[in-house]
């Protein structure tokens, strides 16, 4: 028996690099899994359907209203509910490091676009199907450089410190409903998508581990713990929360 048999999850940017690997553990635990990313993530679901796991994948852009709505359309359609969704569709490893009066005008839009709006659409539209089952969890995923502040990236830190306040708002909102909304913040992860940065080159991800309590480079199974207690019973009475998971890099 799984700790989430029966249950409905859908995860955001789920092609690739750590989204791929929440959408793995998730399955892993019993899940129906819905992939959604404006990437392919059929690969992803592919590799799931392999392991015994049912898996959809959905071309979605997390910006729009009409794209969010056809892929709740699409989940329910195919599973008939919906009782997690993990928000995890950023902008990151793409963005390069700059001073923030560099950063262009459309460039900041479009991150808090995708890493803020793309939240508030996502978890408007699961929140009748939510309703109807009588519970849910949303796990939003905030990021470790908001505790320190990271420099360089100013439109990113601040669309994740954002994430934090909208967790606790919503928490507040969605708690008569029995609905739990937390945080899950990740230290730098060794995805595909950081590998490939020319600002986290091995020798940085090296220096950043060895000021961890852990020293040893954060991989997207180090959070797989932390996500499945969170979209499980295990955190039923915990909502407007952010769980860090770094390694011990920063504490607060």
């Amino acid at each position: 028996m799984g700790k989430l048999d029966g249950q409905v999850a859908i995860v955001t940017g789920a092609a690739q690099g750590i989204g791929a690997a929440y959408a793995q553990a998730l399955s892993d635990h019993g899940a129906s899994v819905v992939l959604t990313d404006i990437l392919d993530a059929n690969p992803v679901a592919e590799q799931i359907r392999k392991s015994n796991g049912r898996a959809i994948a959905l071309k979605t852009d997390v910006t729009s209203t009409e794209s969010v709505r056809e892929a709740i359309k699409a989940t329910m359609d195919e599973f008939e509910g919906i009782d997690i969704l993990v928000n995890n569709a950023a902008l990151f490893a793409n963005l390069s490091l700059k001073p923030f009066e560099d950063i262009p005008e459309e460039e900041w839009d479009k991150v808090m676009d995708v890493n803020i709006k793309g939240l508030f659409l996502c978890s408007r539209e699961v929140l009748p199907a939510m309703r109807s089952r009588g519970r849910g969890k949303i796990i939003n995923i905030s990021s470790g450089t908001v505790v320190n502040g990271a420099a360089m990236m100013l439109h990113y830190v601040t669309s994740k410190a954002a994430v934090l306040g909208f967790t606790r708002s919503l928490a507040r909102e969605l708690g008569a409903s029995n609905i739990c909304v937390n945080a899950l913040s990740p230290g730098l992860t060794s995805s595909e998508g950081v590998e490939a940065h020319p600002a986290y080159a091995e020798e940085v991800r090296s220096a950043i581990a060895q000021m961890r309590c852990i020293k040893r480079e954060q991989e997207p199974e180090d959070l797989l713990g932390a996500l499945i207690f969170l979209a499980s019973s295990d955190s039923d009475f915990m909502t407007g929360q952010n769980m860090l998971v770094d390694g011990g890099h920063y504490m607060y």
